[in-house]
């Protein structure tokens, strides 16, 4: 049976029997259905947490990270369902969830000692999942990030790809003298010494903060593509972000895109490990993956070292879940 709305269109009726709560059921990322990781070449995207963060160098807690995006995400799956559809305000652009096909996949086992075979058992499930369809990954802290591009890479066959990385910090120390080459800040270089990465086409937004002192130079040698806070404040962040993707995707096969939460500034997003002052607004970040998602490139991404207990407002994991949404809605639903 069809119904007018208050707004005049035509939707199905839908009873309160109908609609899932967003506090209620299983916490599934947008609600999607459970699938297992050799069943999702019929989706548009498929998520899988990784609760892991033996690989921080200041505060634990990232390893709540999927549990609290998931639950998070469940808002606009529900208000999406009782409304049948819904017009984004940002963009203008009407959006139904229910018709973007989302599995979740549960969370990939881990190692909490054993942060080698913890990335091995990345890569081998972010690969089940790329050779099928788009690969969305819940962090965990960055270290993650690294085994999941290999996977990403070796599940599509792709000989070259592009690494979009919104960040506080560039994660592109090759050895520290007290956390050695395996930490949350080697994770781009590590990527960068893949044989699917080169550094040219790794674009980071939003550094900020403090680096090594010749990091200017490192940036010119590799071909790094660098725009720090300062460049988004005095360029834009659209036009920022639009040259970024471009850089990344020149002459590659496809895009994986990297969203660290503490890129955002730590008055709007506290709930994360190594918090830096001077980061984006939400604003800026949601309109970051609106320019990602549009883009034709993009083909795999993760959310990043969201760390729940340090947030008592639940804004940080609210904030995670609605950024993915965003890319998603680009990518999928529009």
């Amino acid at each position: 049976m069809r119904e007018r709305d208050r707004a005049g269109a035509f939707r199905e009726s839908v009873t309160g029997a109908d609609v899932e709560l967003a506090y209620a059921g299983f916490d599934r990322f947008l609600k999607g259905e459970e699938r297992a990781f050799d069943d999702v070449d019929d989706v548009d995207a498929a998520v899988v947490g990784v609760p892991y963060d033996g690989a921080v160098s200041n505060r634990p807690g990232a390893r709540y990270g999927p549990a609290a995006i998931r639950e998070a995400s469940g808002w606009w799956a529900y208000i999406s369902d009782y409304k049948g559809g819904l017009t984004n305000m940002q963009t203008g652009k009407n959006v139904d969830f229910g018709n973007l096909e989302v599995a979740d996949c549960g969370d990939v086992p881990v190692f909490p000692m054993d942060h080698e075979t913890t990335a091995e058992s990345i890569t081998a499930h972010v690969a089940a999942l790329a050779a099928q369809t788009f690969p969305v990954l819940l962090g965990g802290d960055h270290y993650c990030t690294f085994p999941s591009v290999r996977g990403f890479a070796e599940g599509r066959g792709y000989d070259s790809v592009g690494f979009v990385q919104i960040d506080a910090h560039t994660d592109t120390v090759s050895e520290s003298p007290v956390f050695g080459t395996e930490f949350h800040g080697s994770s781009t270089a590590q990527i960068a010494d893949t044989p699917y990465v080169d550094y040219e086409n790794v674009s980071q937004v939003g550094i900020r903060g403090y680096e090594s002192p010749d990091f200017f130079e490192f940036a010119d040698e590799t071909g790094l593509n660098l725009y720090t806070m300062r460049e988004v404040e005095d360029r834009g962040i659209g036009d920022v972000v639009s040259d970024a993707v471009e850089a990344a995707a020149d002459g590659t096969d496809a895009v994986y895109v990297s969203f660290d939460i503490d890129a955002v500034d730590p008055s709007v997003a506290p709930g994360t490990g190594t918090p830096i002052p001077g980061g984006l607004s939400a604003q800026q970040a949601l309109e970051t993956m609106e320019v990602l998602g549009a883009h034709d490139a993009v083909s795999g991404a993760d959310l990043m070292e969201v760390s729940p207990r340090y947030d008592s407002t639940e804004g940080t994991q609210r904030l995670a879940a609605y950024l993915l949404v965003t890319l998603l809605e680009r990518a999928f639903a529009e």
